[in-house]
C-alpha cells in the first residue's frame, strides 16, 4: 500500500516543524568553537515526550554527538543511518538582511546560518523519526539519526563515531547535506596541505648571500602546474582539481625572504588515494628544496576521502523509487564537489550512501542563507517514506 494512501504524512505539523528548525538556528554553533552540545540538548529536550531513544555522547569542551534511535526495530539485518552535523561556518563580515541566528520567516523561507548547511536537513531527519513514531509505524529494521560535531573543520564528531564503533552494523547511510531534494550518490574528497619553504635571510642588495624561500616556492608551484593526477574520470564527478588558496612570504622589500607559506586545496574523485597524492606532492617539494639548498615543512590540514555509490546499487535505486512513488519526485543520481561526513563513514562501513537534503548547495556558507519551507517539509516526507521502503513495516 502507498504511504500516501495511509495518510501517514498527515501527522506532519508544519508550524511545529518550522519552530523546531528555528530553535536549532537560534543556537550559535559556529565552528570553531562549535557549541554543538547545545544543539544536541535542544533536540534532546524536544524529543523528551516521544518514545524515541535519545543518547547524548559528550565529547568535552561543549561539544557532543547525538544518537536518536527508533524504538521498535525488530532486526538489524537492515540498519539505516540518517546523518547530519550540528556545527556551521561563521556568518561572515558581510551584513545580513536577516539576523543569521534568528530563524526569521520571510516569503516561505526560513533565514539563518545553517538553514541550508545543514540544520534544515538535521531538523527534517529528526522530525521524520518523531512523526513516524507519532503515526504508530512499526519498522522491521533499525533506524537511527546520528548528529555530529565538527564536520565543517575536520569531521571530528564522525571520526569519534567510527573510533567508538557506534554505527558499525549500519547497512545504508543518508546524509542530509544540501541537495535541493535531489539525490547525490557521489562526492569529491579533499586533501588540504600547508607547505612552508625555509631559506636564508640576507640583505636585498646581496641576494647571492641568502637562499630565497619565495623563489623556492615559485619553482615548486611551477612543478605543480605540470603535475598529472593518476585517476579514472568519474561519470558524474569528472576529474580532480587543485587550487592554491593562499600564499605569503617575506618581511621587507630589501630583505631576502627566509620563509614562504602556501596552502593547497586538492579535490579528489573515487579511485584516488589521498596518501598516494601526498607522497607525490612531498617528493616534488623535496626535490625543489634540495636543488635550492632550502628546507621545507609539509602539514596536512584536512584529508577526506571521496565517496561514490554506483547508480545501479539497490539502495540508490530504492531511493529513486521512493521519491517517485510517494512524492512524485523525478530523481536522477548526481554528484557534488563538496565533501561530507560520509568521507569518514564510508571507507570504514563499506555501505551504500546518498546525500539528500532540503537546502540549496549554492547557498551553503553564503550570507542570507535560507531554506525554502516547501522543500523542508518535502524532505521530512521523503525521510519518512524512505525509512519505511528500506526497513519495511511489521
Amino acid at each position: 500500500m502507498s504511504i500516501l494512501q495511509t495518510a501517514i504524512f498527515d501527522v506532519i505539523n508544519e508550524k511545529e516543524s518550522i519552530q523546531f528548525l528555528q530553535s536549532l538556528i537560534q543556537v550559535d554553533s559556529v565552528n570553531p568553537q562549535g557549541n554543538e552540545k547545545r544543539v544536541a540538548e535542544v533536540i534532546q529536550a524536544y524529543l523528551k515526550s516521544s518514545n524515541l531513544q535519545v543518547d547524548l555522547d559528550d565529547l568535552g569542551n561543549n561539544r557532543a554527538n547525538l544518537f536518536v534511535t527508533y524504538p521498535n526495530g525488530t532486526t538489524e539485518e537492515k540498519y539505516l543511518v540518517y546523518s547530519g552535523h550540528f556545527d556551521t561556518v561563521p556568518p561572515g563580515k558581510i551584513e545580513w538582511e536577516h539576523d543569521p541566528f534568528s530563524g526569521e520567516v520571510v516569503d516561505n523561507k526560513v533565514y539563518g546560518r545553517g538553514t541550508t548547511d545543514m540544520k534544515g536537513g538535521v531538523a527534517a531527519m529528526v522530525l521524520a523519526l518523531k512523526y513516524l513514531e507519532q503515526a504508530g509505524v512499526k519498522l522491521r529494521g533499525k533506524l537511527q539519526f546520528v548528529g555530529t560535531a565538527g564536520e565543517e573543520v575536520d569531521g571530528f564528531g564522525a571520526k569519534k563515531v567510527v573510533e567508538k564503533g557506534q554505527i558499525d552494523k549500519a547497512t545504508a547511510l543518508v546524509v542530509s547535506e544540501p541537495s535541493e531534494n535531489q539525490i547525490f550518490h557521489a562526492h569529491k574528497g579533499c586533501l588540504w596541505l600547508e607547505i612552508t619553504t625555509y631559506g636564508k635571510t640576507a640583505h636585498g642588495s646581496m641576494p647571492d648571500q641568502g637562499i630565497n624561500a619565495i623563489l623556492t616556492m615559485n619553482e615548486f608551484i611551477n612543478r605543480l602546474k605540470t603535475y598529472q593526477f593518476e585517476y579514472t574520470p568519474h561519470p558524474v564527478l569528472g576529474h580532480p582539481t587543485m587550487n592554491i588558496g593562499t600564499i605569503e612570504g617575506g618581511v621587507k622589500t630589501n630583505v631576502v625572504p627566509d620563509q614562504c607559506k602556501m596552502t593547497l586545496d586538492i579535490r579528489t574523485v573515487p579511485g584516488q588515494n589521498n596518501e598516494r597524492i601526498l607522497i607525490d606532492i612531498e617528493n616534488l617539494i623535496k626535490t625543489v628544496a634540495a636543488k635550492s639548498e632550502a628546507t621545507y615543512e609539509l602539514t596536512v590540514i584536512n584529508s577526506m576521502e571521496s565517496v561514490g555509490t554506483l547508480e545501479s546499487d539497490d539502495f540508490v535505486q530504492l531511493a529513486i523509487a521512493t521519491g517517485k512513488n510517494h512524492l512524485d519526485l523525478d530523481l536522477k543520481p548526481l554528484g557534488v564537489n563538496y565533501y561530507t561526513d560520509a568521507s569518514v563513514y564510508c571507507p570504514h562501513l563499506q555501505v551504500p550512501a546518498i546525500i539528500f537534503g532540503p537546502g540549496k548547495p549554492t547557498l551553503a556558507h553564503q550570507p542570507n542563507e535560507y531554506v525554502e519551507i516547501d522543500k523542508f517539509i518535502e524532505s521530512i516526507r521523503y525521510f519518512m517514506a524512505l525509512a519505511i521502503d528500506y526497513l519495511g513495516e511489521n
